[in-house]
């Protein structure tokens, strides 16, 4: 009997335990609980799994978000990235949002040596012309970059034959900028006034090489 008794005791004590055990991991529920809902997320993830499924061939969003399903520009961009999958419609207007800025202030400021890398012979030709031609002058410019209010992109187009892409942006752009003479004076643009600058860019790049960055091509208003 003392032996039962003890036993009953020494598995009462292990329950005892093993409750407020979990009690500790698992928390407890106090008054009145909403009915438990689905796994926060579920409902997107059965959404993308199913866009997954019929992306081959079907809806491509980083496309279609950024240009209109079914046109020219679109069926570009989709060849594109048939033939270099690393590529990105959403990353690529990323880095040419950074590139606008770079290269609009590199050349506001005389300073091409630092945008070389990304400007083609003809586009380097054509600023250097420019800033030489101010500088003959004895202008210079002072300005800021604001922001963008627009970035777009407005064509693509691939020749399969080279695999050389070229992708044009519209940017809208603002600035503050004015022009000083030799003396300092301002002879031009006002530095409390903000200028919106309007920009069509064209940039290219040979799919196949192992430089991942685009060039700028051609430029337009």
């Amino acid at each position: 009997m003392g032996n039962s008794l003890l036993s009953i005791l020494v598995l009462a004590g292990i329950a005892i335990f093993l409750i407020l055990r979990l009690r500790s991991v698992l928390g407890t529920r106090e008054g009145f609980e909403k009915p438990r809902a689905e796994f926060p997320g579920a409902e997107e993830a059965t959404k993308v799994k199913r866009d997954f499924e019929v992306i081959e061939g079907g809806v491509d969003h980083d496309i279609i978000d950024n240009v209109e399903a079914g046109s020219r520009t679109a069926d570009n961009l989709a060849a594109i990235k048939r033939i270099d999958p690393s590529f990105s419609v959403s990353d690529f207007l990323s880095g040419a949002r950074g590139a606008y800025e770079m290269i609009l202030m590199a050349f506001e400021h005389d300073d091409l040596d630092s945008i070389k890398p990304f400007l083609s012979e003809d586009v380097f030709e054509a600023f250097s012309e420019v800033v030489a031609e101010r500088q003959a002058k004895g202008l210079t410019i002072e300005s800021q970059f604001i922001g963008l209010r627009e970035l777009q992109i407005i064509d693509a187009d691939l020749d399969r034959a080279t695999e050389e892409a070229e992708i044009k942006i519209r940017f809208v752009g603002e600035i503050t900028s004015v022009v000083r003479n030799a003396d300092g004076d301002i002879v031009e643009g006002d530095p409390k006034a903000i200028n919106r600058q309007k920009d069509i860019w064209t940039f290219a790049r040979h799919l196949g090489s192992d430089d991942p960055n685009w060039q700028l091509v051609a430029t337009g208003a």
